[in-house]
């Protein structure tokens, strides 16, 4: 079931996520498992080719363990890190979304709205594990089903939400616009609730100490970056709340 949060910061700036159900959630854990098999074969694959392609000598039986435990330390290194790895390092370098969240249109912020972190990322994964190990997720489910906030138990110990992107119909090109003799301003892709959050931020910017200021300028930035015109994509994060 699809449910919204409401999330208020202490300089009273208001954020609403629609948070994605449990069903978006599985279809994205699915894509992701199957791209994650697709790497781990491609992987395999090119081992095994290398090894079959090397001149085989004779060595001694010690020197024969060892290469046979440096071989299978390296398999479950490269299995770890595709199938946790893989989560950890999307989430945390790719605004909270691994391949199957942005096929989705879902991703991971912190319970402030803030945009996630390596530390929430690695925690909510490392939790993944026991998650998959216990009943593959059975737990997982459970506990998504039962939280208000659609919480599996990797949210609750990293302090994370998994909430839906914003769409909106796809918007006239600048050169259409001109075409036609409209005039569009930045501000035309949001609400007037969200102008509103972001006037009360701009407002106040200057009396919040340095990190506040940047972590809630990047939540904002990527909560309507997507919606904003190509040309004002790539600005920093307080200026591209300026021109919305």
């Amino acid at each position: 079931m699809d449910r919204n949060v409401d999330v208020r910061t202490p300089e009273s700036i208001a954020f609403r996520y629609e948070l994605a159900g449990l069903g978006s959630r599985c279809l994205a854990v699915c894509i992701d498992l199957v791209i994650q098999f697709a790497i781990l074969a491609a992987i395999l694959w090119g081992l095994y080719y290398v090894g079959t392609r090397q001149d085989h000598h004779p060595i001694s039986p010690t020197d024969d363990d060892l290469a046979r435990s440096i071989a299978i330390g390296l398999i479950v290194f490269i299995i770890f890190m595709i199938f946790y790895g893989y989560h950890i390092l999307f989430e945390a370098f790719w605004n909270g979304q691994t391949p199957g969240k942005k096929m989705i249109g879902i991703r991971v912020v912190r319970d402030g709205g803030y945009p996630l972190d390596f530390g929430g990322a690695f925690l909510r994964n490392l939790v993944r594990i026991a998650e998959e190990t216990l009943g593959f997720y059975t737990l997982a489910v459970i506990s998504t089903l039962l939280s208000p906030e659609n919480k599996r138990i990797g949210d609750y110990a990293a302090g994370t939400i998994v909430v839906r992107e914003s769409k909106l119909a796809k918007p006239l090109t600048l050169r259409d616009a001109l075409a036609e003799g409209e005039t569009r301003s930045s501000g035309a892709y949001l609400t007037d609730d969200e102008r509103d959050v972001i006037a009360r931020f701009l407002e106040r910017r200057s009396s919040l100490d340095v990190r506040r200021r940047i972590e809630l300028s990047g939540a904002l930035a990527a909560r309507f970056r997507d919606r904003a015109p190509a040309a004002l994509r790539d600005l920093p994060d307080e200026e591209l709340l300026e021109r919305l």
